[in-house]
C-alpha cells in the first residue's frame, strides 16, 4: 500500500464530519520502525486531538522495540496537554503509559511489584475513560492488558471473560475485531489452568473467526494454538499433522518459527522418535544464533 493511500485511509469521514484519526492503517506491528515513520508524516498536517493520538502511537512503536525509557519520554512530552483532550486521546495516552511498564515485551526481570503497579494504574484509567466514553474496542484493550499485571491463570481467565463479554455486547465493529485474540487468550488461561478441553473449544472458535479473515500468520498461529492443546490432550498424531502443516506453510512464507519446532520436538519425543525430536531442536537452536 502505498504513503499516500495508507495516510488517506487514517481519517474516518461520516456523514461529513471527521471524526477521530484511525491509526489502525498506519501500522505495521512487524515493522515498527515503518510505523513511526508514517505517525511522523501523518503528524504534519494532524492538529487537536489527532495530533496527540499520534504521539501516543510514536511512543508505542518504541515498546515494540523495547526502547521503554524513550517510549515514556514521548509520552511525557504531551502528558500536560492530555487532561484537556478527548476521551480517546485521554484513553491511548493511560494504554501506551501502561504498556511501557507491562507488555508482552517486558522481559521477566523487569516485572517488579512498583512496574506493576504503575502500569496498572494507567491501564485503570485508560479502562475508566474507554468505558465511559462507549469506546468499546479501547476499553476491550485496556482489559486484555490487565493479565500482563495479574499472571496468575486464574486472574488471566477473569480479565479476558471481562474482555470477551464486552466484545459480545458491542455493537461497534472495532470491538468485534477483537474476538479471536481474546477467544485465543482465553484458551491459553485455560490451557494454563488444566482444563485443556475447555481451552481446545477456545482455540477452534478463534481459529474459525481468523479464517474470516487475510492474515495468513495469525492462521497459522491459530492452528498452532489447537495443535499444542491437542497434544496436551495426547493426541498425538493429530497434533503432529497440524504442526508439519505449520512448519511448511511458514518455511514457504519465509517465517520459520521456533516455537513450533519446539511443539514438534515435544511430539516427536512422546512418539519415541529421538533422531526427529533432535532435528527439531536443531532448528530451534538455528534460529537463536
Amino acid at each position: 500500500m502505498g504513503a499516500e493511500r495508507v495516510l488517506a485511509g487514517a481519517l474516518l469521514v461520516v456523514a461529513g464530519s471527521v471524526r477521530a484519526i484511525d491509526v489502525a492503517p498506519l501500522w505495521d506491528h512487524a515493522r515498527p520502525a515503518v510505523s513511526e515513520e508514517r505517525f511522523r508524516a501523518a503528524m504534519t498536517s494532524a492538529t487537536g486531538d489527532d495530533a496527540l493520538i499520534l504521539q501516543t502511537q510514536i511512543a508505542r512503536t518504541y515498546v515494540f522495540r523495547k526502547d521503554f525509557r524513550r517510549a515514556r519520554e514521548l509520552l511525557g512530552e504531551v502528558a500536560a496537554k492530555v487532561d484537556a483532550a478527548g476521551p480517546e486521546a485521554q484513553a491511548r495516552y493511560w494504554l501506551e503509559l501502561g504498556r511501557t511498564y507491562a507488555s508482552h515485551q517486558h522481559p521477566p526481570e523487569t516485572q517488579t511489584a512498583d512496574a506493576k503497579r504503575l502500569a496498572r494504574d494507567a491501564f485503570s484509567r485508560a479502562l475508566q475513560i474507554a468505558r465511559q466514553a462507549r469506546l468499546d474496542a479501547m476499553a476491550i484493550d485496556a482489559l486484555h492488558m490487565f493479565p500482563f499485571v495479574d499472571t496468575a491463570p486464574a486472574d488471566q481467565l477473569r480479565w479476558t471473560q471481562q474482555a470477551l463479554a464486552l466484545v459480545e455486547a458491542s455493537d461497534q465493529a472495532s470491538a468485534k475485531r477483537w474476538e479471536p485474540s481474546i477467544r485465543s487468550n482465553i484458551g491459553e488461561a485455560l490451557r494454563d489452568l488444566g482444563r485443556h478441553g475447555e481451552a481446545l473449544e477456545q482455540f477452534k472458535r478463534a481459529l474459525a473467526l481468523y479464517e474470516q479473515e487475510t492474515d495468513e500468520r495469525s492462521i497459522r498461529d491459530a492452528h498452532w494454538q489447537v495443535a499444542r492443546t491437542l497434544r496436551a490432550l495426547n493426541r498425538i498424531d493429530d497434533a503432529l499433522a497440524i504442526q508439519l502443516r505449520v512448519e511448511r506453510e511458514n518455511d514457504a512464507a519465509g517465517a520459520p518459527k521456533a516455537y513450533v519446532f519446539e511443539e514438534l520436538e515435544l511430539l516427536y519425543q512422546a512418539k519415541g522418535d529421538g533422531e526427529r525430536a533432535r532435528h527439531y531442536a536443531g532448528r530451534t537452536r538455528s534460529l537463536s544464533k
